[in-house]
């Protein structure tokens, strides 16, 4: 994504005592980009996203707001605002009164604040009746535009939000899902986004990092980080997977030693001498006879999951289990402990290290 870097992180680390939490993290946001963090509980995107903010200092390195070093800098001082998990709307007021917080601080008009929240209530599909009425009568996902509203009329720079839509049901969560980036496009606003959901950084961002153990492991556009992951472990986080341990034994072909077989692959790359092969459950499919693919394994077919659109296969060979999945009107029509042949073929293997 072409642009101009709004946020620029050089060598930041965050420690607590003899605990790294950041560890020396070099990363440039861009201008009115979707970037979300994603990672295990423990990986360090909370305290990260706290530096971000200003609701923690660096130990070392430095945050550079469009080119200025801000780490001494409060978090009421930046150009940023932040929505919580828990929202932290105030109770005991008014929708508009939420929205207009900021304004009300800053000592805007009462009549301006107010055709402001309107603003952004129309922006944010709340109804106009809804300015009035206590945010406690306020459903979970209109409680969720609310405090969007809240921090657009503060007119940030940068949004932060920090897992909002983990306590929300699947349904209204997809929704939501939608509306942020929707939102995201309507205000041109660089919004970075903490979650240890892949799903909801598949479908909203720009771009995604991936963090384990205080580090960005791999940063790259979603379909970057899902079809080209650089580790077993970027592979294994990012969705459904299958994963073969391998060790090189030519120009293209791997040993599974598991399965007492050798496999085909793309060119391996140079240096690489042992390390998984990974193939998405989309990659796999069932064939009649070993010839129909590069690689070829029997196994027993175990059980199957319709989700939705797709029909997912879990295939047993030996102790290992692969998971093959299909299109609806593409099911396989085998049953439970059929003895199966599935394959795949070079171009559908990825090899990663650990």
């Amino acid at each position: 994504m072409a642009g101009t870097p709004i946020l620029q992180l050089r060598n930041l680390t965050k420690v607590f005592g003899n605990f790294t939490a950041v560890n020396d993290i070099d990363l440039d946001f861009e201008e009115g980009e979707f970037f979300t963090i994603v990672g295990p509980s423990g990986s360090g995107k909370t305290t990260l996203l706290r530096m971000l903010t200003g609701m923690e200092f660096a130990s070392s390195g430095d945050i550079l707001l469009r080119g200025q070093r801000i780490n001494d800098l409060p978090a009421n001082k930046r150009p940023t605002c932040m929505v919580f998990q828990s929202l932290a709307l105030f109770p005991h007021r008014s929708v508009g009164q939420n929205i207009e917080f900021s304004l009300k601080m800053k000592g805007v008009d009462p009549a301006v604040r107010k055709a402001r929240a309107l603003e952004l209530m129309l922006q944010l599909r709340l109804p106009e009746t809804y300015y009035s009425k206590n945010v406690t009568k306020c459903s979970g996902g209109e409680r969720q535009r609310v405090a969007l509203a809240r921090a657009l009329a503060y007119e940030p720079d940068i949004l932060f939000f920090d897992e909002p839509l983990s306590a929300i049901d699947y349904k209204l969560r997809k929704t939501l899902e939608k509306e942020l980036k929707d939102i995201h496009r309507e205000t041109g606003k660089t919004f970075i986004y903490i979650t240890h959901s892949l799903e909801e950084a598949m479908v909203m961002s720009d771009r995604i990092g991936v963090m384990r153990a205080g580090k960005l492991v791999q940063v790259g556009s979603p379909q970057e980080i899902y079809s080209a992951p650089q580790t077993k472990f970027v592979s294994e986080f990012i969705g459904d997977v299958n994963v073969i341990a391998v060790t090189a034994i030519g120009a293209a072909s791997l040993r599974a030693a598991e399965f007492a077989t050798n496999l085909k692959c793309l060119p391996v790359p140079a240096g690489f001498t042992a390390g998984y092969l990974v193939v998405r459950p989309e990659s796999l499919r069932f064939v009649g006879s070993p010839g129909e693919t590069d690689n070829c394994l029997e196994g027993r077919l175990y059980n199957e999951y319709v989700l939705g659109s797709r029909v997912q296969y879990q295939v047993r060979v030996g102790d290992h289990v692969f998971i093959v999945e299909k299109l609806r009107q593409q099911a396989f029509g085998g049953h439970r402990d059929d003895k199966v042949l599935i394959g795949w073929d070079a171009e559908g293997s990825i090899l990663v290290t650990d």
